[in-house]
């Protein structure tokens, strides 16, 4: 199966597409060694939004690392952020820059397509007809984009990132009351530094998928990995801080699924 996949029984589905970490044996061959830490992959997200399955939340999630094929980039492979730098829809360097491949292997435009076919279709085919069955079951959706990043990465953000970055395409994605749902419920919390549609947005799935005339509204948080996670190899989880922030995940995934019940 190229994915994870839970029905569930609220109007939520959580899409986590870039927890994945398998590279298929044919494609690994052509990569670099520093290609095989998987380091920009968004670690440990199933574990940490653990509770979904007692709320009834549909859940989705990307088999394969991101290194494969972006499952949040467009399929034309335009940037979601036009003059600022980002990576692509078939990666060819890390985070920090460092070359995925090894020299003359970097994928051309039909091994590209090959990817698109085998790794991007499926995630999205099953997302869509995830969104139709909870329309048809509930009349309204929130679709929760789940992603993670290191709190430091110079080559996309000056300094530290706030620990919580959501994301609803300026307000596009979603109704502005789910985003005051959500976010008031981080704000009241103050633990955490909040932002939203800062540096990040929401990537492809939020912008795509989130359609409120449609009574699909997406929105995406961007956690630092420092709030429940070692951001150094070997990437390790931690229960301490993980135990910290997943009662305030748990807290903000259930306004939003009340919201879209009201």
């Amino acid at each position: 199966m190229d994915y994870h996949y839970t029905p569930g029984s609220i109007p939520l589905l959580v899409s986590m597409p870039h927890v994945g970490t398998d590279i298929p044996d044919d494609i690994a061959r052509a990569m670099a060694p520093c290609a095989l830490v998987k380091a920009d992959t968004d670690w440990h997200l199933a574990q940490l939004y653990g509770f979904l399955a007692e709320m009834g939340a549909s859940t989705l999630a990307a088999r394969w690392s991101r290194y494969v094929i972006d499952l949040n980039r467009p399929a034309e492979n335009t940037n979601l952020y036009p003059g600022q730098d980002t990576t692509g829809l078939c990666p060819v360097d890390t985070f920090g820059r460092e070359a995925l491949y090894r020299a003359g292997q970097a994928p051309d435009d039909a091994e590209v397509q090959r990817r698109l076919a085998l790794y991007w279709q499926p995630y999205h085919a099953r997302l869509r007809a995830e969104l139709d069955r909870m329309l048809a079951l509930h009349g309204t959706v929130v679709l929760w984009e789940a992603h993670s990043i290191a709190s430091i990465v110079p080559r996309f953000f000056d300094g530290k990132l706030p620990d919580l970055n959501f994301g609803t395409a300026d307000g596009v994605a979603c109704a502005p009351g789910l985003a005051d749902a959500v976010t008031q419920v981080a704000r009241a919390d103050g633990a955490y530094t909040v932002a939203v549609n800062g540096r990040f947005k929401g990537g492809h799935i939020t912008r795509h998928y989130g359609q409120p005339a449609a009574r699909v509204h997406a929105i995406q948080l961007e956690m630092c990995q420092c709030t429940y996670m070692d951001e150094t190899a070997p990437f390790a989880y931690r229960p301490d801080l993980a135990g910290q922030v997943q009662p305030l995940l748990r807290r903000m995934t259930q306004a939003a699924a009340d919201w879209a019940r009201a």
